[in-house]
């Protein structure tokens, strides 16, 4: 069986009104990620993903470039323990 990973990423830069949040969940829907993303009041943008290391390591090499019009200037990476449900779902801003 394949451990799973999860990690809360901030990702930060021009990130919001760029097509962000739709292109990281095709992304993520597309490995079979769990998770969700919302963006942040501050500009930044947050995701929960959840899934095999392989696969989420892939997905954070996606995050640094992000769609054609994002410039991502950093990403904050945090361990978490508690899975998120089945899917990939897109949270109201905090």
């Amino acid at each position: 069986m394949t451990e799973t990973t999860i990690f809360r990423l901030r990702i930060k830069g021009r990130v919001q009104g760029v097509g962000y949040r739709e292109w990281a969940m095709a992304e993520a829907l597309s490995r079979g990620l769990d998770g969700w993303i919302r963006n942040r009041s501050d500009g930044s943008v947050e995701i929960l993903v959840a899934g095999p290391d392989e696969t989420i390591k892939d997905m954070l090499g996606a995050c640094t470039q992000g769609p054609p019009e994002a410039q991502v200037e950093n990403i904050d990476i945090k361990n978490e323990t508690d899975p998120p449900p089945a899917g990939f779902a897109r949270k109201p801003t905090l």
